[in-house]
């Protein structure tokens, strides 16, 4: 649980970091393969190949494209499209998507969420009932994109945790989760990159190394195997307690002109939408029991 605090804490500021110094300035897949790079080189120093081996390595860098390298990229791209605070508040379904992520690995279905869903669309709708355009419903769905992709790291790490003996160091074989990450990134930038919008001051640079080596090395490692030490519903917690402590460093510090009742308002809808999931998975749980 600890861990899981800290990198809240951690991330918490990472989400104005990019919409203030980088979003609409770096490119964005320069960007995300800096990040990946760094954190990349954190843990590269304490690898230790012969730890593991064929389709376990694979898996673990599989979860590395999926959970860092497309997640970032859909992440990156949502701040072209949306305000900082709109980016928080849709990540608030990433506990539904592990839910239904761990339904699909177990051959079920619960059409309930999709009425949790409907719920959570209607507020993100009233955040923003006078600018609704295409553009907005694009950033809504790229931010959904993002929770996907790091809903399924985290349920594909638990699940490859458990069959890993308990005593392997786990830093010494995270540098593969990286390097799958950048078997993404890296092509992404040469193929669809710009190597015009680069950093140009000191600050987009310290930010970029911030993010990709506090952020993202630590950050991704410690969550991961906070992640493997909590129970499913504390995951699920913890999965939102970013939203209100990023939401209070963006708002007191860079963003004190929002529409804070409107935000409220949608807000407390999309959160009205997952405490309507969170009974519903309670009741179901409680009769299977």
């Amino acid at each position: 649980m600890g861990y899981l605090v800290g990198v809240t804490a951690l991330w918490a500021l990472s989400f104005s970091l990019i919409g203030v110094y980088l979003a609409g300035q770096v490119d964005s897949y320069f960007a995300v393969l800096i990040r990946v790079v760094l954190a990349m080189l954190v843990f590269l120093p304490f690898l230790r190949p012969s730890l593991l081996k064929g389709r376990l390595r694979l898996a673990l860098m599989g979860l590395g494209a999926v959970q860092l390298g497309v997640m970032y990229i859909f992440f990156y791209q949502s701040f072209l499209l949306l305000s900082v605070p709109e980016v928080l508040l849709f990540t608030i379904f990433t506990p539904i998507y592990v839910t239904l992520i761990d339904d699909a690995l177990f051959g079920r279905f619960t059409p309930f969420h999709l009425v949790t869903a409907a719920l959570a669309v209607i507020g993100a709708a009233v955040i923003r009932y006078q600018g609704i355009s295409d553009t907005f419903w694009l950033g809504f769905l790229v931010v959904q994109g993002a929770n996907v992709c790091f809903a399924l790291g985290q349920v594909g790490y638990r699940r490859l945790s458990s069959a890993l003996p308990a005593s392997l160091p786990r830093h010494s074989i995270f540098a593969w989760f990286y390097l799958g990450a950048l078997g993404v990134a890296l092509p992404a930038f040469f193929v669809l990159g710009s190597g015009e919008a680069l950093p140009t001051t000191g600050m987009q640079w310290a930010v970029l190394a911030w993010l990709g080596l506090v952020a993202s090395g630590l950050g991704y490692f410690l969550w991961n195997l906070g992640a493997t030490r909590v129970d499913a519903g504390t995951l699920a917690i913890m999965n939102n307690a970013l939203i209100p402590a990023g939401l209070l460093v963006n708002l007191m510090i860079w963003n004190r002109d929002a529409d804070m009742p409107r935000l409220a308002l949608g807000g407390a809808i999309i959160v009205f939408s997952l405490l309507v999931n969170d009974r519903w998975q309670r009741h179901r749980t409680a009769q299977a029991a």
